[in-house]
Protein backbone atom coordinates (compact mmCIF):
# COMPACT_ATOMS: atom_id res chain seq x y z
CA UNK A 1 0.00 0.00 0.00
CA UNK A 2 1.10 3.55 -0.73
CA UNK A 3 -1.29 5.39 1.56
CA UNK A 4 0.29 8.84 1.11
CA UNK A 5 0.66 9.77 -2.56
CA UNK A 6 1.84 13.33 -1.97
CA UNK A 7 5.33 13.81 -3.37
CA UNK A 8 5.33 10.45 -5.15
CA UNK A 9 5.90 9.83 -8.87
CA UNK A 10 3.57 8.13 -11.36
CA UNK A 11 4.01 7.06 -14.98
CA UNK A 12 0.87 6.61 -17.08
CA UNK A 13 0.78 5.19 -20.60
CA UNK A 14 -2.01 6.16 -22.98
CA UNK A 15 -2.14 9.34 -20.93
CA UNK A 16 -3.23 11.94 -23.49
CA UNK A 17 -6.94 11.01 -23.35
CA UNK A 18 -9.60 8.91 -21.68
CA UNK A 19 -8.96 6.95 -18.51
CA UNK A 20 -5.23 7.59 -18.74
CA UNK A 21 -5.66 11.35 -18.69
CA UNK A 22 -8.16 11.13 -15.83
CA UNK A 23 -5.68 9.09 -13.79
CA UNK A 24 -3.00 11.71 -14.45
CA UNK A 25 -5.31 14.45 -13.20
CA UNK A 26 -6.26 12.42 -10.12
CA UNK A 27 -2.62 11.76 -9.28
CA UNK A 28 -1.73 15.43 -9.69
CA UNK A 29 -4.60 16.32 -7.35
CA UNK A 30 -2.96 14.05 -4.77
CA UNK A 31 0.31 16.00 -5.02
CA UNK A 32 2.14 13.51 -7.22
CA UNK A 33 4.48 14.23 -10.12
CA UNK A 34 3.44 12.47 -13.32
CA UNK A 35 5.19 11.39 -16.50
CA UNK A 36 2.63 11.13 -19.30
CA UNK A 37 3.25 8.74 -22.17
CA UNK A 38 1.28 8.40 -25.39
CA UNK A 39 1.74 7.46 -29.03
CA UNK A 40 -0.16 10.60 -30.15
CA UNK A 41 2.56 13.26 -30.02
CA UNK A 42 0.34 16.30 -30.66
CA UNK A 43 -2.35 15.32 -28.14
CA UNK A 44 0.35 14.55 -25.58
CA UNK A 45 1.98 17.94 -25.99
CA UNK A 46 -1.35 19.73 -25.54
CA UNK A 47 -2.14 17.89 -22.31
CA UNK A 48 1.35 18.27 -20.84
CA UNK A 49 1.27 22.04 -21.44
CA UNK A 50 -2.26 22.33 -20.03
CA UNK A 51 -1.54 20.32 -16.90
CA UNK A 52 1.81 21.99 -16.22
CA UNK A 53 0.08 25.36 -16.36
CA UNK A 54 -2.72 24.11 -14.11
CA UNK A 55 -0.36 22.92 -11.36
CA UNK A 56 2.02 25.84 -11.91
CA UNK A 57 5.08 23.63 -12.30
CA UNK A 58 6.90 21.96 -15.17
CA UNK A 59 8.77 19.85 -12.62
CA UNK A 60 5.65 17.85 -11.75
CA UNK A 61 4.39 17.26 -15.30
CA UNK A 62 6.34 15.89 -18.25
CA UNK A 63 5.59 13.88 -21.34
CA UNK A 64 7.30 11.33 -23.56
CA UNK A 65 6.08 9.87 -26.83
CA UNK A 66 6.10 6.10 -26.50
CA UNK A 67 4.64 3.20 -28.47
CA UNK A 68 4.13 0.53 -25.81
CA UNK A 69 4.34 -2.17 -28.48
CA UNK A 70 8.06 -1.30 -28.71
CA UNK A 71 9.92 -2.84 -25.77
CA UNK A 72 12.93 -0.55 -26.24
CA UNK A 73 10.69 2.52 -26.18
CA UNK A 74 9.13 1.44 -22.87
CA UNK A 75 12.57 0.81 -21.39
CA UNK A 76 13.57 4.31 -22.51
CA UNK A 77 10.44 5.66 -20.80
CA UNK A 78 11.49 4.00 -17.54
CA UNK A 79 15.05 5.28 -17.91
CA UNK A 80 13.78 8.82 -18.48
CA UNK A 81 11.40 8.71 -15.53
CA UNK A 82 14.09 7.46 -13.15
CA UNK A 83 16.60 10.00 -14.47
CA UNK A 84 14.14 12.88 -14.04
CA UNK A 85 12.64 11.93 -10.69
CA UNK A 86 14.99 9.42 -9.11
CA UNK A 87 12.26 6.80 -8.88
CA UNK A 88 8.74 5.77 -9.87
CA UNK A 89 6.16 4.75 -7.29
CA UNK A 90 3.09 4.07 -9.44
CA UNK A 91 2.96 2.68 -12.97
CA UNK A 92 -0.31 2.60 -14.89
CA UNK A 93 -0.14 0.32 -17.92
CA UNK A 94 -3.18 1.94 -19.48
CA UNK A 95 -2.48 2.23 -23.22
CA UNK A 96 -4.85 0.08 -25.22
CA UNK A 97 -6.96 -0.19 -28.35
CA UNK A 98 -10.50 -1.46 -28.83
CA UNK A 99 -11.04 -3.03 -32.25
CA UNK A 100 -14.38 -4.77 -32.54
CA UNK A 101 -16.30 -7.04 -34.84
CA UNK A 102 -17.11 -10.70 -35.38
CA UNK A 103 -13.92 -12.77 -35.33
CA UNK A 104 -14.65 -14.09 -38.82
CA UNK A 105 -14.50 -10.48 -40.00
CA UNK A 106 -11.12 -9.73 -38.42
CA UNK A 107 -7.69 -10.03 -40.00
CA UNK A 108 -4.39 -11.52 -38.91
CA UNK A 109 -2.75 -8.10 -38.83
CA UNK A 110 -5.54 -6.78 -36.56
CA UNK A 111 -4.85 -9.59 -34.12
CA UNK A 112 -1.14 -8.88 -34.19
CA UNK A 113 -1.61 -5.16 -33.56
CA UNK A 114 -4.22 -5.66 -30.85
CA UNK A 115 -2.04 -8.06 -28.88
CA UNK A 116 1.12 -6.02 -29.40
CA UNK A 117 -0.54 -3.00 -27.80
CA UNK A 118 -2.97 -4.52 -25.29
CA UNK A 119 -0.89 -7.45 -24.03
CA UNK A 120 2.75 -6.92 -24.92
CA UNK A 121 2.40 -3.24 -24.02
CA UNK A 122 1.53 -4.29 -20.46
CA UNK A 123 4.29 -6.91 -20.38
CA UNK A 124 6.84 -4.36 -21.59
CA UNK A 125 5.79 -2.00 -18.81
CA UNK A 126 6.11 -4.73 -16.20
CA UNK A 127 9.56 -5.77 -17.40
CA UNK A 128 10.86 -2.20 -17.58
CA UNK A 129 9.50 -0.93 -14.25
CA UNK A 130 8.76 -3.77 -11.82
CA UNK A 131 12.35 -4.95 -11.15
CA UNK A 132 13.41 -1.39 -10.34
CA UNK A 133 10.43 -0.96 -8.02
CA UNK A 134 11.31 -4.17 -6.20
CA UNK A 135 14.91 -3.01 -5.83
CA UNK A 136 13.71 0.36 -4.52
CA UNK A 137 11.45 -1.33 -1.99
CA UNK A 138 8.27 0.51 -3.00
CA UNK A 139 5.83 0.59 -5.88
CA UNK A 140 2.40 -0.19 -7.26
CA UNK A 141 1.45 -1.33 -10.77
CA UNK A 142 -2.01 -0.77 -12.23
CA UNK A 143 -2.79 -2.84 -15.33
CA UNK A 144 -5.86 -1.73 -17.25
CA UNK A 145 -7.87 -4.68 -18.52
CA UNK A 146 -11.65 -4.51 -19.02
CA UNK A 147 -14.86 -6.19 -18.01
CA UNK A 148 -14.23 -7.94 -21.34
CA UNK A 149 -11.28 -9.58 -19.59
CA UNK A 150 -13.74 -11.44 -17.35
CA UNK A 151 -16.50 -12.27 -19.83
CA UNK A 152 -17.10 -12.44 -23.57
CA UNK A 153 -19.49 -11.17 -26.23
CA UNK A 154 -19.92 -12.16 -29.84
CA UNK A 155 -18.57 -8.92 -31.30
CA UNK A 156 -15.61 -8.33 -29.01
CA UNK A 157 -13.82 -11.66 -29.35
CA UNK A 158 -10.45 -10.26 -30.38
CA UNK A 159 -10.55 -7.47 -27.80
CA UNK A 160 -11.81 -9.81 -25.06
CA UNK A 161 -9.03 -12.28 -25.83
CA UNK A 162 -6.42 -9.60 -25.31
CA UNK A 163 -8.01 -8.36 -22.09
CA UNK A 164 -8.34 -11.90 -20.72
CA UNK A 165 -4.58 -12.11 -21.23
CA UNK A 166 -4.09 -8.90 -19.24
CA UNK A 167 -6.18 -10.27 -16.37
CA UNK A 168 -4.16 -13.49 -16.33
CA UNK A 169 -0.88 -11.58 -16.53
CA UNK A 170 -1.97 -9.33 -13.67
CA UNK A 171 -3.07 -12.16 -11.39
CA UNK A 172 0.20 -14.00 -11.97
CA UNK A 173 2.17 -10.81 -11.36
CA UNK A 174 0.30 -10.22 -8.11
CA UNK A 175 1.23 -13.71 -6.92
CA UNK A 176 4.86 -13.25 -7.97
CA UNK A 177 5.21 -9.89 -6.25
CA UNK A 178 3.13 -10.70 -3.18
CA UNK A 179 6.25 -11.33 -1.04
CA UNK A 180 7.71 -8.01 -2.21
CA UNK A 181 6.76 -4.42 -1.33
CA UNK A 182 5.29 -3.85 -4.82
CA UNK A 183 1.51 -4.01 -5.19
CA UNK A 184 -0.59 -4.85 -8.25
CA UNK A 185 -4.09 -3.78 -9.29
CA UNK A 186 -6.17 -4.91 -12.25
CA UNK A 187 -8.71 -2.37 -13.50
CA UNK A 188 -11.71 -3.92 -15.28
CA UNK A 189 -14.01 -1.08 -16.36
CA UNK A 190 -17.29 -1.60 -18.13
CA UNK A 191 -18.70 1.24 -20.27
CA UNK A 192 -16.67 4.42 -19.80
CA UNK A 193 -16.95 7.56 -21.89
CA UNK A 194 -13.69 7.35 -23.86
CA UNK A 195 -12.51 7.13 -27.47
CA UNK A 196 -11.27 3.53 -27.12
CA UNK A 197 -13.34 2.40 -30.09
CA UNK A 198 -12.01 5.19 -32.32
CA UNK A 199 -9.18 2.93 -33.37
CA UNK A 200 -8.63 4.48 -36.79
CA UNK A 201 -6.88 7.48 -35.24
CA UNK A 202 -4.02 5.34 -33.90
CA UNK A 203 -4.11 2.26 -36.15
CA UNK A 204 -0.89 1.78 -38.19
CA UNK A 205 -1.09 1.63 -41.97
CA UNK A 206 0.09 -1.99 -42.02
CA UNK A 207 -3.07 -3.19 -40.24
CA UNK A 208 -5.70 -4.51 -42.64
CA UNK A 209 -9.35 -4.25 -41.62
CA UNK A 210 -12.59 -5.76 -42.86
CA UNK A 211 -14.96 -3.56 -44.85
CA UNK A 212 -17.49 -3.65 -41.98
CA UNK A 213 -15.01 -2.34 -39.42
CA UNK A 214 -15.81 1.37 -39.64
CA UNK A 215 -19.55 0.89 -39.11
CA UNK A 216 -19.02 -1.51 -36.21
CA UNK A 217 -16.57 0.79 -34.45
CA UNK A 218 -18.89 3.75 -34.97
CA UNK A 219 -21.85 1.95 -33.40
CA UNK A 220 -19.86 1.03 -30.31
CA UNK A 221 -18.52 4.56 -30.00
CA UNK A 222 -22.11 5.85 -29.94
CA UNK A 223 -22.99 3.43 -27.14
CA UNK A 224 -20.05 4.64 -25.05
CA UNK A 225 -21.09 8.23 -25.63
CA UNK A 226 -24.65 7.53 -24.50
CA UNK A 227 -24.07 5.14 -21.60
CA UNK A 228 -20.46 5.49 -20.51
CA UNK A 229 -19.60 6.82 -17.05
CA UNK A 230 -17.08 9.61 -16.61
CA UNK A 231 -13.37 8.83 -16.63
CA UNK A 232 -12.98 10.80 -13.40
CA UNK A 233 -15.04 8.24 -11.49
CA UNK A 234 -12.74 5.49 -12.74
CA UNK A 235 -9.61 7.41 -11.79
CA UNK A 236 -10.90 7.95 -8.25
CA UNK A 237 -11.31 4.18 -7.85
CA UNK A 238 -7.76 3.64 -9.05
CA UNK A 239 -6.41 6.10 -6.49
CA UNK A 240 -8.33 4.28 -3.75
CA UNK A 241 -7.01 0.89 -4.94
CA UNK A 242 -3.40 2.08 -4.86
CA UNK A 243 -3.86 3.41 -1.35
CA UNK A 244 -5.61 0.26 -0.13
CA UNK A 245 -3.40 -2.23 -1.96
CA UNK A 246 -6.52 -3.67 -3.63
CA UNK A 247 -6.12 -5.95 -6.66
CA UNK A 248 -9.54 -5.88 -8.33
CA UNK A 249 -10.84 -2.48 -9.44
CA UNK A 250 -14.37 -2.44 -10.89
CA UNK A 251 -16.52 0.43 -12.13
CA UNK A 252 -19.97 -1.17 -12.38
CA UNK A 253 -22.03 -3.40 -10.09
CA UNK A 254 -22.82 -5.72 -13.00
CA UNK A 255 -19.22 -6.87 -13.43
CA UNK A 256 -19.02 -9.48 -10.66
CA UNK A 257 -22.35 -11.22 -11.48
CA UNK A 258 -21.44 -11.31 -15.17
CA UNK A 259 -18.00 -12.75 -14.43
CA UNK A 260 -19.46 -15.27 -11.97
CA UNK A 261 -21.71 -16.71 -14.67
CA UNK A 262 -18.75 -18.56 -16.20
CA UNK A 263 -18.05 -20.41 -12.97
CA UNK A 264 -21.73 -21.14 -12.46
CA UNK A 265 -21.73 -22.73 -15.92
CA UNK A 266 -18.62 -24.74 -15.03
CA UNK A 267 -20.16 -26.02 -11.81
CA UNK A 268 -23.41 -26.91 -13.59
CA UNK A 269 -21.65 -28.59 -16.51
CA UNK A 270 -23.29 -26.14 -18.95
CA UNK A 271 -22.02 -24.67 -22.17
CA UNK A 272 -21.36 -20.91 -21.91
CA UNK A 273 -24.53 -18.92 -21.20
CA UNK A 274 -25.26 -15.23 -20.84
CA UNK A 275 -25.65 -13.73 -17.40
CA UNK A 276 -29.31 -13.10 -16.49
Amino acid sequence: MIEDLDGRVAVVTGAASGIGLAMVEAFLDQGMSVVLSDVDESALAVQVDRLAAAVGSTDRVSGMVCDVADADAVTALADTAWSRHGGVHVLCNNAGVGPAGAMLDTTASEWRWTFEVNVLGVAHGVLAFAPRMVDAGVGHIVNVASQAGLMTTAFLGMYASSKHAVVGLSEALYRELEPSPVGVSCLCPELVSTAIFDVARVRPDWVDVHETSEATQGSLAEILGERGISTGLVADRVVDAVRDGRFWVFTHDVTVPVAARRFEDLQAGRNPTDAP
